[in-house]
């Protein structure tokens, strides 16, 4: 095992959408996991992004930062910023791209043909989509608050696809108009309970 294996750690947290993952290292967060159908492949999904880590309690500021995303999942617009995370290992585009989605608000949403176009090239947005699509931070990089153009929803890698995607955005009683909003009512209705049981160990 080597020293950077040896210093990274996970640990599961509840939320209103189900038990998310999150691994840590010295230099800050490595990886976010949204649920996956249950806790064991939740574990697996996130233990790809930090190889090595074990199952572990969480230091003062893990703790924060998921306490933080909970009030997040809960309808509080929280902001996420003082979130340490680790991008070693990213591609300057892929920074690049997160940098941009980390500023957007809860309840606000861009194209990616607008992330695109903030980088210079409105051509880019299928690049954007793809870097996306590769984000080890979803919720601190909130790639659910991006959608394809005219509306549309776009891809969603997490566990659910678009829906997932979808009752993350009706939490933060985003506005989605085009498109998207026709696939909307059931995911935005109010009587929607959505906070589904709580998976446990």
């Amino acid at each position: 095992m080597t020293s950077a294996q040896m210093t990274t750690a996970l640990a599961l947290f509840d939320t209103a959408i189900g038990r998310c993952g999150i691994a840590w290292g010295e230099r800050g967060v490595l990886g976010i996991q949204l649920p996956e159908a249950d806790d064991h492949r939740t574990r697996a999904r996130l233990a790809q992004k930090a190889p090595g880590a074990q199952e572990s309690a969480m230091p003062d500021d893990i703790g924060r930062a998921c306490a933080a995303m909970t009030r997040l999942l809960e309808g509080e617009a929280t902001d996420l910023g003082f979130i340490r995370i680790d991008m070693n290992g990213i591609s300057a585009f892929n920074r690049s791209v997160y940098d941009i989605a980390r500023a957007i608000a809860p309840g606000e949403t861009l194209t990616y043909g607008e992330i695109a176009s903030r980088l210079g090239d409105k051509l880019l947005s299928r690049a954007v989509g793809k870097a996306l699509g590769e984000n080890p931070f979803p919720i601190v990089i909130p790639c659910h608050r991006v959608l394809a153009a005219n509306g549309k929803t776009g891809g969603f890698s997490a566990n659910g696809g678009v829906a997932t995607k979808f009752r993350m955005l009706a939490i933060e009683r985003a506005h989605i108009a085009g498109p998207a909003a026709d696939d909307a009512p059931m995911l935005f209705d109010p009587g929607l309970s959505i906070a589904p049981r709580r998976q446990r160990r």
